[in-house]
């Protein structure tokens, strides 16, 4: 098992480039399955989850192909394929059940296992059901497996009004995709807003669909008969421009991040500024100066534009390192402070009581063998290290890999002592 050995103190300067979103790749490529028509992606980031969605729709019968060093994919969905999601290949990933809408607006029918992923908290599935089920969907859990199909005599799904109970991503895409092909109207209310939801929708439409109001709460999408194939772009990743601006600001330094794109990092880039750092964002562009130590900030997780759950760690690392104590509350997920057991055996002094965690600032983190929990939790431990005294090893990054697109190589060419090592 692959492990990170990081030797910190170094300061962080240069250029990097950042990959495109995991969190818009994973549900661009599930639209793949609305057509028999090639659709070609580009900017898809090197990723385990990537790979893990890329052999699930391999086994389903999908033509994929890799073209180029800069994330070029093609897929071609034919008529004939098996809409099945075994348990075996989607146990690693939640977003595995992005396949369940276009498998079942297309095809008719789904089999699709319940997913697996970090173990952040219970994210389940039942909204993505229900809006279905509102959409004409008979749907039974069995034997661990969603069952999906249309009620005899139906050819599609129709049109339907879906307010969810919370605020859901992927329970947003899967109903922007399964919507895209069903009878008549569609409104999403309470809607997810994060940039990856409009960046589905612009594919969708160069493929044919009908959508407004992507980007806020409330969505009309008005069915078609078809889709076809278009070329799309995926979204930078946010949260990748995120842990490394965090890095940044922790370590001191001076870097420049390629394709990152400042608007939708604002809740992040605020706390940032009032921290201390300097930042300034042009077309496809960030740039972040730091040097001596910045000011603890409190924050509070919420949907977005509000402060992500997935910057949280990240964010969090950076306050150990900060003069005076901060507060962060976590709203989105009730499991995910599992990184502070680990930043405190880098001699980090936080306290939690619940969904709140109190860190006092310290001068120097030291080195230590610590252990990765979950994606974002690695992101964390990684920039502890950086900025730790001493040698610090961090196990178990294979979660690092299911959303970070060569971390480490990233890193070291913007003048880190890091290395990857078996």
């Amino acid at each position: 098992m692959d492990k990170l050995r990081i030797t910190g103190g170094r300061p962080l300067n240069g250029e990097v480039t950042i990959s495109g979103a995991k969190n818009a790749a994973l549900p661009e490529i599930c639209a793949a399955l609305l057509t028999a028509d090639p659709v070609y992606l580009n900017n898809v980031p090197r990723l385990r989850d990537v790979a893990t969605m890329r052999l699930l729709l391999d086994n389903m019968g999908v033509q994929t192909e890799t073209h180029g060093e800069r994330g070029g994919m093609s897929f071609v969905a034919p008529d004939s394929l098996n809409p099945e999601a075994p348990y075996e290949l989607v146990k690693t990933m939640r977003a595995s059940v992005l396949v369940l809408g276009p498998l079942l607006a297309r095809f008719g029918r789904a089999k699709v296992s319940l997913p697996g992923g970090c173990a952040i908290g219970s994210r389940p599935v039942d909204q993505h059901i229900k809006g279905l089920q509102a959409m004409g969907a008979e749907i039974v859990v069995e034997h661990g497996y969603m069952v999906a199909q249309l009620p005899q005599g139906r050819s599609r799904l129709k049109g339907a009004r879906i307010a969810t109970d919370m605020v859901t991503v992927t329970g947003t895409e899967n109903f922007l995709m399964a919507a895209a092909l069903a009878e008549g109207e569609t409104v999403l209310e309470n809607a997810a807003q994060e940039p990856e939801i409009p960046d589905l929708a612009e594919m969708l439409i160069a493929m044919g669909a009908k959508i407004e109001g992507h980007g806020t709460s409330r969505i009309h999408i008005q069915g078609v008969d078809r889709l076809h194939g278009c070329t799309h772009q995926v979204v930078a990743d946010r949260i990748e421009a995120g842990t490394f601006l965090c890095a940044v600001a922790a370590t001191g330094g001076d870097v420049v991040l390629r394709h990152g794109r400042a608007d939708h990092l604002d809740a992040v880039i605020d706390k940032l500024r009032d921290a201390g750092a300097e930042i300034e964002a042009g077309d496809g562009f960030i740039r972040v100066r730091a040097s001596g130590r910045l000011k603890a900030q409190s924050f509070r997780t919420t949907e977005y534009p509000g402060f992500p759950t997935d910057m949280q760690a990240q964010f969090m690392a950076l306050n150990c390192i900060a003069t005076g104590t901060s507060k962060v509350t976590e709203t989105i997920f009730e499991n995910r402070f599992m990184h502070v057991n680990e930043l405190v055996r880098l001699g980090a002094k936080i306290q939690t009581d619940g969904k709140v965690a109190v860190i006092e600032g310290i001068d120097r983190l030291q080195g230590a063998t610590v252990m990765a929990t979950d994606l974002r939790a690695s992101a964390s431990l990684v920039i502890a290290g950086l900025v730790a005294e001493g040698e610090t090893i961090v196990d178990r990054i294979y979660h690092l890999d299911r959303g970070y697109d060569q971390m480490e190589a990233k890193l070291r060419g913007i003048g880190a002592d890091i290395e990857r090592i078996k």
